[in-house]
């Protein structure tokens, strides 16, 4: 399941959403449409993590990915 983009898993895991509070699931169904969206909450909790990860990240003069920090003397 970690195939999947990130904007896929969401729209699964909408779907599923909206089956589950429908009620007009069996139960067996509706169990097994909550395991498939806990699975799709991991895989978006991951793909935003890397993200984020990606996102502090800048490419430093001498190419290497390094953190990013603002200093106080740059924001005034």
């Amino acid at each position: 399941m970690n195939e999947i983009t990130f904007e896929t898993a969401l729209k699964e895991l909408e779907e599923i959403i909206k089956k589950l509070e429908s009620g007009s699931i069996p139960l067996e169904e509706a169990i097994n449409e909550y395991t498939d969206a806990m699975n799709l909450v991991k895989v978006c909790q991951e793909k935003l993590d890397h993200a984020t990860e990606q996102v502090n990240k800048i490419l430093s003069e001498s190419g290497e990915l390094e953190d990013f920090k603002v200093s106080e003397s740059e924001n005034s």
